[in-house]
Order: C-alpha cells, then sequence, then structure tokens
C-alpha cells in the first residue's frame, strides 16, 4: 500500500501543539493514521485529511435575542469602543470575532472563513448549496469575520450569532445555528433571548435540550438599571432558573450581568471573573471535543461509510443479476420457441459435443454481457453514493471505495465487503480507538493526581 504524505494541516497542527499541549500533538498524529487507512480504502486523497473537518480552536459562541444586551456585553467584556455586533437589531450574521494586535479592527468576507479549514464555518457554502441551490453562492450575507486587539480574545475564537429574537429560522439560519452550538466549547445565552416567543427560538431551545448536558452553556441576565443588591440578583436568578426549567432547560451556569449602561467599572465588574474563570477552561473542553471527534471519525467507518457502501454493492448486485437473469430468461425462451417449432433442441442440448458448444456459446454471451451490465449499473451506484455523501455530510469519498470493487472477480462473483475491508483494517482501527482512549486518560490524568496518590499509599 501506498504511504500518505501528512497534509499541510496536519503538518502545521503539529507544530501548533508541539511545545504546550503534547495530548492534541498525539491526537493530530492519530488522525495522521486514521488518514492512511482511509487513503488506503480509497476514501481519501492524498493531500486530504478527516482533522479537518473540526476547528481546532478553543470556540465561543454567543445567542441572544433583540435587545441590545449582548452588544454591549461584548463591547464592555473585550474592551472595545466601537459596537463590534448587533449594530442592527436584525442583523442576520455569523460574526467570528478573532484576536488581531494591530490597533484598527478590520472586517473581513464570509469567503475568509469558508476557505480557511482552521475555522468552525469551513466549506459550509456546500452546505448552504445542498438547502437552498445558488445560496452557497451568498456566503458573504451569512458569515463575516472582524478582528479586533483583545487580550481576552488570545486563543480563542469568538462566534456572535445573529439575534434570535429577529432571525427568520429558514432552513439555512437553522443549519447555521445548530452547527455552530454542535461545535462551541462555551455557549454564553443572553436570557432575553427567551423573552419572544420564535421559531427559531424554539429551534434554540431545542439543540440546547439536546447538549445541556455538556456542561456548554452558561446563561447571562442582564440586570435591571436598579442598584445591584445581592438579595435582589439571587432573586432575578431563581426567577430565571424556574423560567428555564418549564421550557426543560435544567442545567447551566446562570450569572447576572450589571447594567453596563449604569455601570463604574464596565470592563471589570465582579461578574466577568467568573466569566473568565469559565473561559480559562475553554481549551481544555477544546481538547475534550477534539478527542470525542477523533473517535467519532474512528467509528464512522465502521458505523457510517462502510454500511452505505455495503449497501450500494448490494444494491448493485440484485441490479446485474435480475438483469442477467432476464437475458438468460430470454435465451431459454427463444430455445423453448425453437424446441417447439423445430423439436430438435433438446436432443442438441444432452448430445455430448453440441451441448458442450451450445453451453459455451451462451457463457461467451452472458460473460461479457454481464460485465457490461455491472458496468453500466455501477454508474448509478457512483451517482447514488455521491448524493449520500452530500446528504451526510461526508468528507469521504463513498464512490470511489465503491468503484475499487469493479475488477474482474468481483463484477462475476457475489461479495458483500468492499475491497481492503477486511479484519487487519479493523484491527488498526480498534488499535486508533484504544490510542484516542489513552489519550483521553492521559488528559484526565493531567486534572488529577490519582497516580501520586497511588504512589504515595504505595511508599507506606
Amino acid at each position: 500500500m501506498a504511504e500518505k504524505t501528512a497534509s499541510k494541516y496536519l503538518s502545521n497542527l503539529e507544530k501548533t501543539f508541539a511545545k504546550d499541549n503534547p495530548v492534541l500533538l498525539s491526537a493530530a498524529k492519530v488522525f495522521h493514521d486514521l488518514d492512511q487507512i482511509e487513503y488506503d480504502l480509497g476514501l481519501l486523497e492524498n493531500e486530504e485529511t478527516t482533522a479537518s473537518k473540526y476547528s481546532w480552536w478553543p470556540i465561543v459562541s454567543l445567542m441572544g435575542g433583540n435587545s441590545t444586551a449582548k452588544s454591549r456585553f461584548i463591547n464592555s467584556y473585550l474592551g472595545t469602543d466601537q459596537l463590534l455586533s448587533g449594530i442592527q437589531a436584525s442583523s442576520h450574521k455569523f460574526t467570528a470575532l478573532l484576536y488581531n494586535n494591530q490597533a484598527t479592527p478590520a472586517t473581513l468576507p464570509g469567503t475568509a472563513l469558508d476557505v480557511d479549514h482552521r475555522y468552525p464555518f469551513y466549506q459550509i457554502s456546500h452546505k448552504i448549496e445542498q438547502i437552498q441551490k445558488d445560496e452557497g453562492k451568498r456566503i458573504n450575507a451569512y458569515l463575516e469575520l472582524k478582528t479586533i486587539s483583545s487580550e481576552r480574545l488570545k486563543g480563542k475564537l469568538f462566534i456572535d450569532a445573529p439575534n434570535v429574537s429577529a432571525t427568520i429560522a429558514t432552513p439555512i439560519m437553522s443549519m447555521l445555528t445548530t452547527h455552530i452550538i454542535e461545535n462551541s466549547d462555551l455557549v454564553l445565552v443572553f436570557c432575553d433571548v427567551f423573552e419572544t416567543s420564535t421559531s427559531l427560538m424554539n429551534e434554540l431551545i431545542q439543540q440546547i435540550t439536546i447538549h445541556q448536558d455538556t456542561n456548554k452553556f452558561i446563561y447571562l441576565i442582564d440586570a435591571p438599571a436598579a442598584t445591584f443588591y445581592p438579595t435582589k440578583s439571587s432573586e432575578i436568578i431563581s426567577s430565571w432558573q424556574r423560567r428555564l426549567a418549564d421550557l426543560g432547560l435544567n442545567t447551566g451556569q446562570f450569572i447576572l450581568l450589571p447594567n453596563q449602561e449604569h455601570s463604574a467599572n464596565t470592563q471589570n465588574p465582579p461578574q466577568f471573573i467568573e466569566i473568565d474563570q469559565r473561559l480559562a477552561n475553554v481549551e481544555h473542553d477544546r481538547s475534550y471535543r477534539i478527542l470525542n471527534a477523533l473517535e467519532k471519525s474512528i467509528h464512522d467507518i465502521e458505523n457510517v461509510v462502510i454500511p452505505e457502501v455495503k449497501d450500494g454493492i448490494a444494491t448493485w448486485k440484485d441490479r446485474v443479476n435480475m438483469t442477467s437473469l432476464l437475458i438468460l430468461g430470454a435465451i431459454a425462451m427463444l430455445a423453448v420457441l425453437a424446441e417447439l417449432q423445430l423439436g430438435i433442441i433438446i436432443d442438441l442440448l444432452f448430445d455430448p459435443i453440441t451441448g458442450s458448444i451450445m453451453a459455451l456459446v451462451v457463457i461467451s454471451i452472458m460473460l461479457p454481457l454481464h460485465l457490461i451490465m455491472s458496468k453500466m449499473q455501477s454508474k448509478f451506484i457512483v451517482n447514488r453514493l455521491n448524493d449520500r455523501r452530500k446528504e451526510l455530510h461526508l468528507m469521504e469519498n463513498l464512490g470511489e471505495l465503491f468503484e475499487s470493487n469493479l475488477t474482474f472477480s468481483r463484477m462475476l462473483f457475489n461479495f458483500s465487503e468492499p475491497a481492503g475491508w477486511n479484519k487487519k483494517t479493523k484491527a488498526r482501527l480498534a488499535q486508533l480507538s484504544e490510542k484516542t482512549k489513552e489519550l483521553v486518560q492521559s488528559l484526565n490524568d493531567s486534572f488529577s493526581t490519582y497516580n501520586d496518590r497511588g504512589s504515595n499509599s504505595s511508599d507506606d
């Protein structure tokens, strides 16, 4: 088997994590081993990598309603005087906020996010195009990238989602909202989003319900303009907890923000310390997310990719065999008609010489026809698998793996497993899965003293 070269993307990842993140450095190497398996199966091209399906940035997304609470928070928290978010209440773009040490902020089009595989919106235009034809070309209408100089943005990517209360729940907006929640390590949800009932708000609640056990949600409450009393704060938080519990949202941290319009210290109120503490763990959340994505990628080969190709092979074989049977049936009918008309066919069939010749003639006709039918039917299966690839948003080329089965022996005889899918390949995947579990354990060990306690007790 040919050795797959490491993609530039993986090489850059290894350089990034070489000094300060040995777990993600090892994860990048496991991704390369996984790429080699998929390359051997014909699922990936030489320069492709499954690691590019996921953003390796620590991602923080912000969801808000129709008030200016989210905009004021972003300006205050990031320490900028410019209204970087929510300039209009009806803003409908997902804005990625990225650190830049330049004093002057810059706004870049959505294509900057769509073509850069480091970001969570990589090739999102393809998904948009699948939902609505020609809409993928309008990627700049849905995304934008803003660079600003803020210390709190260093090493993180903030995604400011459109105001939920003022955004129509089109299939594209619903997909983008779902996509960013799934790929975020932390989601800051401003409680004004629950003030107005809209279809997009209901979809947001469904997404939060699905992921609420992942400890990725913080609910931010914009305090009234009145004086900030601790007892009053507890009442407000308790009230919101009850309201969200009625919506089925039972987990998540609640933080009551001071009304920034009336705060003497707008950039560093005490409540921001809680958010800073939570953001300090986002990089660890990112590490667990990447390892979980790696485990999922490994299992998806056996649970998603191979079953799709096996189903294509089964359909292909059924169609080819049915076509061959129809042709054989037609030949048999001609033989019956000839027997009725001439009365010599049966005698010829049972004659040792003529019977053998006739059998060879039928085989010489059926064999090329069977191969031709196999080639013709395979084109329909490849198109079908390419459509399934788009529907499932897979990087893996299902059609390429299927076409590797178009050999003489595989077209002639029945088989169910795709070429290359054998015990050896399954064993290689199992080894990668074990390596991933070991990386998770290694990450866990960096937060615990289990080994220290064990060594101390043994010394006693």
